[in-house]
């Protein structure tokens, strides 16, 4: 009977923590769209990693329906990406301006849920261009954050991401890529480099024909061309299956 008497206050205990919404920990900003619909695009805190790891995201919560957890942006050039594995594995910059969310970050973030991915760019006209991709998610460290993209969706931008499917993550101090030199060092940027890419959202930042140098901008090779510096780019996941909002 004590055994039962004490279920009964766990289940209880249990409840009222779930409908307290200070205890309230949401794993990515689909979470907090779900908790909220009416919630705006900005910075939030989610757990992806448990109640003892809070993690400063970004969440764009108008685009294409919202809820998008956004892992890399650039709009700006304020942040230096041109750092080694240990920066990109733990993340890097402000999340109210440009940043990498971290690998481990991203790679926690895929395992908990089936994701999608969406790439959002604009060029210094101020057109706008997208890709999507039916599923993204990353392995663990142990396997060099080998990445796993879906089919291309859609989008006025174009595929130029999936040549560079099944990739380990690459920086210049830690080459993963199948190029015989480090694609990385190469073009000034860490990525999930192939031979060595189509594009590279981590590359130098520069208004565009600054660069002399061919491919080390911020390019989308699909829609802008492989010289053409992107004015922003942001990468951008969420779950499949929509929340019962």
């Amino acid at each position: 009977m004590i055994q039962v008497a004490l279920f009964v206050v766990l289940l209880g205990l249990t409840a009222s923590v779930q409908a307290n919404s200070k205890f309230y920990l949401p794993i990515d900003c689909e979470d907090i769209y779900c908790h909220d619909n009416t919630s705006s695009s900005g910075v939030y805190t989610i757990y992806p990693g448990g109640p003892t790891s809070p993690l400063h995201v970004y969440c764009d919560m108008r685009t294409d329906g919202g809820r998008w957890t956004v892992f890399v942006r650039r709009f700006d050039g304020s942040e230096n990406f041109f750092r080694p594995w240990k920066s990109y594995k733990a993340g890097f910059g402000n999340v109210a301006g440009e940043y990498w969310l971290g690998l481990e970050n991203i790679f926690l973030l895929t395992m908990r849920k089936e994701n999608e991915l969406r790439v959002d760019m604009e060029d210094w006209d101020g057109t706008l261009a997208s890709a999507k991709y039916s599923s993204f998610s990353i392995d663990s460290e142990h396997n060099g954050y080998q990445l796993h993209l879906g089919s291309f969706s859609g989008g006025n931008a174009g595929d130029s991401l999936g040549n560079q499917n099944s990739m380990k993550f690459t920086t210049y101090d830690k080459d993963q890529d199948q190029w015989e030199n480090n694609c990385a060092r190469q073009f000034l940027g860490g990525f999930w480099y192939n031979k060595c890419h189509a594009t590279n959202p981590t590359g130098m930042y520069a208004p565009n024909g600054v660069f002399p140098f061919r491919n080390v901008q911020v390019i989308w090779s699909t829609w802008k061309g492989l010289n053409y510096g992107l004015k922003s780019i942001a990468m951008k996941i969420r779950s499949v299956s929509k929340c019962p909002c």
